[in-house]
């Protein structure tokens, strides 16, 4: 079982990584006024696949990687079909650009969040994530995110 959940973890994390970085192409050709149809789907294929494998884990408590991603794949179908069945019409495009980002933001808050539990550093700078430390990256993030959506929003119009 501890090899299964080994090759489970490792494949999560690169699934995840790959979403990021997917989503961040996408952000920024938002920006640009660009759209990425293979960076798109990718992303939100591994978006997908990411929130939903992190239910794989062995499940004790209710954390908030959890809640996060039950709400990204609440999402993730809505921007799908902005995109896929609404092909951006109207209002669908603000839905599209902005979901994706959210998307995205809840990718990087868990990955942030998992970082100041896992690397020794981040643990010793807020060891129960409460501290300055933790708090303010996500502040500075969430703040990040609402710029990037802006920008997008902008970016991305007809």
């Amino acid at each position: 079982m501890i090899g299964n959940i080994v090759q489970f973890t490792v494949l999560h994390v690169v699934v995840s990584i790959i979403g990021i970085v997917a989503g961040l192409v996408v952000a920024g050709a938002l920006i640009s006024r660009r759209r990425l149809d293979g960076w798109t789907a990718t992303f939100l294929a591994t978006t997908f696949l990411t929130n939903l494998s992190g239910f794989g884990f062995p499940f004790r408590t209710l954390l908030p990687s959890r809640i996060v991603a039950g709400l990204s794949l609440l999402l993730l179908p809505l921007v799908a079909f902005a995109l896929y069945g609404q092909q951006l019409a109207g209002r669908w495009r603000s839905v599209f650009v902005i979901g994706s980002v959210v998307a995205l933001y809840f990718n990087v808050f868990v990955l942030v969040t998992q970082l100041f539990a896992k690397v020794p550093a981040m643990i010793a700078a807020a060891p129960t994530q409460k501290e300055a430390p933790f708090v303010l990256t996500h502040l500075l993030m969430l703040a990040t995110f609402v710029l990037i959506g802006r920008a997008a929003q902008r970016g991305y119009r007809s």
